[in-house]
């Protein structure tokens, strides 16, 4: 086996991890105070190619794969959780789906612009009373001639607001819930559609989460995305890929802060000599590199799998499982290692814990991943 980046996937990284540091990384801490999405941020993304990491050059990618796509979300997450998963969102959520069940129509109306970054995407499937239980969805579509008319909600949208379009899931066959949930393309023109309440939230605070709001809104049937009925195989489906990204932004995330932790314990002097090299200090520093090195190597695994198209949501359950477990144990133990500075927004140490939290509960509760896992044992 060869634990071995390609030449190709060392150059993104580098070239990733200098926009990060440099275009990224210096508004981070006052987009999170100010709640604030920065779209320039993305548009520059688009200029580099990031938006369309994993997709053929036919619809406007790079023709890469899914290891350098969980590179890109890493990076980016090392610095700033909320690009993260901007980008996570738009590839994974909105892109896959389009990309593994859209005709060639839809491919090129919205993938393709979508690649090229004119056209940020979202994913809605949760609703107020379905999150883990996703097939007790209440939004419905009814047909009506040439035009599906949808209605109801759904909540915590990430890029919800500043997306274009977004890939909804409702009932077109109420009494046959799973087997009756079809998936469509919804712009965010058309009528009938609105963005309701933005959230206050803990972490990621300069990536919008909303709700939005179906009120008799017409969408086309031409956007029924893959088959009618089909919406909520689309939509698991859709999760085990995005579970990949979720992985890849927990692992930046505790990269982030194990690099503030050693770089301050180096610094900071107690009893006469740099905290680093006191036992209880290099020991939970050590503690926290190997986990990092564990949840990145389960991440690059479950990538790794989904580029040469082996099955792989066991491993993108494990990866998301377990790298978000050790975001939340690594940032905790970063803002110990600050002691009081930690707790203050002077350090960034306090923002990656904040964002650590999220990532064991989107994409799937860390109990859904268990779940998850354990049925395919």
């Amino acid at each position: 086996m060869m634990f071995k980046l390609s030449d190709e996937h060392r150059m993104i990284q580098k070239m990733v991890r200098d926009f990060a540091e440099n275009e990224v990384a210096p508004t981070a801490a006052q987009r999170d105070e100010e709640e604030r999405f920065d779209r320039a941020i993305f548009d520059k993304m688009a200029e580099l190619g990031l938006t369309g990491i994993p997709w053929p050059e036919a619809y406007g990618g790079i023709a890469s794969d899914y290891v350098a796509y969980c590179l890109v979300v890493e990076e980016l997450s090392r610095v700033c959780a909320s690009t993260g998963v901007t980008l996570s969102a738009h590839t994974s959520l909105a892109g896959w789906p389009i990309y593994k069940f859209g005709n060639e129509e839809q491919k090129q109306k919205y993938l393709k612009p979508m690649a090229l970054g004119e056209k940020i995407g979202a994913y809605a499937l949760t609703e107020s009373g379905s999150g883990s239980d996703a097939g007790a969805m209440r939004t419905t579509a009814r047909l009506e001639e040439n035009h599906y008319v949808l209605n109801g909600s759904k909540v915590f949208i990430t890029n919800g607001g500043v997306a274009d379009l977004y890939i909804a899931f409702a009932l077109t066959d109420s009494a046959n819930k799973h087997k009756g949930t079809t998936a469509f393309i919804v712009e965010k023109d058309f009528p009938g559609f609105t963005v309701g309440k933005k959230e206050k939230k803990l972490g990621i605070r300069s990536s919008p989460t909303t709700e939005i709001i179906f009120t008799e809104c017409k969408v086309p049937k031409e956007n029924v995305l893959g088959e009618v009925g089909q919406g909520f195989t689309i939509a698991m489906m859709t999760l085990d890929g995005g579970r990949n990204g979720i992985a890849a932004q927990a692992v930046g995330i505790a990269q982030g802060a194990l690099d503030a932790a050693v770089d301050y314990a180096k610094q900071r002097q107690q009893f006469g000599k740099p905290i680093a090299q006191q036992q209880g200090i290099a020991f939970k520093l050590a503690d926290m590199a190997t986990s990092v090195e564990a949840a990145r190597l389960l991440t690059y695994q479950a990538a790794w799998r989904e580029s040469v198209g082996l099955p792989y949501g066991k491993e993108s359950a494990m990866s998301k499982l377990f790298a978000g477990d050790t975001a939340m144990k690594v940032t905790t133990e970063a803002v110990q290692v600050f002691g009081g500075y930690g707790y203050t927004k002077h350090y960034p140490v306090e923002r990656f814990m904040r964002d650590a939290k999220i990532t064991q509960i989107y994409e799937g509760t860390q109990e859904i991943q268990r779940l998850v896992i354990s049925r395919m044992l």
